[in-house]
């Protein structure tokens, strides 16, 4: 029986980038598509970024697949009006998706596009586990017409299930990143990510980082990193300043995932780009799709255990570019169409 993937192109480029994707998928496999309306395109058509029937829709895929959501037309301040982003955090919190992973690894047919010498990012490979259903993204929430709080919370349990998924993850070392000598949450944060490494994972290598270093070691040392762990604001902040790394967030793909490791078992994953919408290009067909591939590497690989079919589309597309391909934001002129056709020529 083919894999049920639901598909969620979401807004602005989103779908631009979901159709040669899926043209991707079906030359490397058989595949049951479902597509849903998702993020601003739902709140148009039902009011809500997220309606139950889509969630339930999710829970019963084998993976999800999502575009991008966001845009100018539902931008607001108002704390009472639908907003794109909420879908995101009802898709997580509904799947129980409390891992994301974000890998980092400049290519070298890409050396030159960074904003940094070759010499700092070359043999960069390193990966973000960030924890996404707790936090200040999903703390209480305040708001009068002088004052607003977002409440940051942690639990022990919370800590530790991420904390495994990325020492699970860690060939010889884990940077745990927190801001344990401002924040009580962090210290209980690093408290039991200690705990956690002195009795299951002692072979692992186990520094503390505070985030604002971190930030700074990402610039100045990148080789430095091999599995960053870190909070749900913290990861967002750091994995989109890492993608720079690679010379464009348009090739930084991520799963959310449930379970115990980056295999684990909670229902389906979501896989989407790290970039946004990018409204202001929507409709021209001159969106990057290669982190949208990549993306859909990772749901071959930790969503469905295709390994060979994961490993191929990600081949195809170092191919593409080692062979010269280049969209706008990497300095070229290939749209949308040019690169789909670049990856699909070097899939072996």
């Amino acid at each position: 029986m083919a894999a049920h993937i639901v598909t969620l192109p979401g807004d602005g480029i989103g779908p631009e980038i979901m159709a040669p994707t899926l043209e991707l998928l079906n030359a490397v496999g058989e595949f049951d598509f479902e597509e849903h309306v998702f993020g601003g395109a739902s709140i148009d058509a039902h009011g809500t970024a997220l309606t139950e029937e889509v969630l339930d829709a999710c829970r019963r895929a084998d993976a999800v697949l999502l575009g991008a959501v966001g845009g100018p037309k539902w931008d607001t301040t108002d704390p009472h009006a639908p907003r794109p982003e909420a879908g995101l955090l009802g898709l997580r919190k509904g799947l129980g998706l409390y891992a994301n992973l974000r890998p980092v690894k400049p290519l070298p047919a890409l050396y030159g596009a960074s904003p940094l010498r070759r010499e700092r990012i070359e043999g960069t490979d390193l990966l973000v586990v960030r924890e996404l259903t707790g936090g200040i993204y999903f703390g209480e929430k305040t708001r009068t017409a002088s004052s607003a709080s977002d409440v940051c919370s942690y639990t022990t349990a919370e800590i530790e299930r991420i904390a495994r998924t990325a020492f699970k993850a860690a060939r010889s070392r884990v940077s745990s990143v927190d801001k344990a000598n401002v924040l009580e949450t962090s210290r209980l944060w690093r408290e039991v990510v200690s705990e956690l490494h002195a009795r299951e994972f002692p072979h692992i290598q186990l520094e503390h980082v505070l985030v604002d270093n971190a930030a700074m070691q990402l610039i100045g040392s990148p080789r430095h990193f091999e599995v960053i762990l870190t909070e749900n604001m913290f990861g967002d902040i750091l994995s989109d300043e890492a993608a720079m790394l690679t010379g464009s967030i348009g090739l930084l793909p991520s799963a959310s995932l449930g379970g115990d490791g980056p295999a684990g078992s909670g229902g389906a994953g979501v896989f989407e780009p790290v970039h946004g919408s990018a409204p202001d290009i929507a409709g021209q067909g001159v969106a990057n799709p290669l982190a949208m591939f990549l993306s859909a590497a990772m749901l071959l690989r930790h969503g469905l255990g295709l390994e060979s079919e994961a490993t191929a589309v990600e081949s195809a597309v170092e191919g593409a570019l080692e062979a010269g391909l280049r969209t706008p934001d990497l300095g070229g002129d290939a749209g949308t169409a040019q690169a789909t056709q670049a990856v699909l020529e070097n899939l072996d």
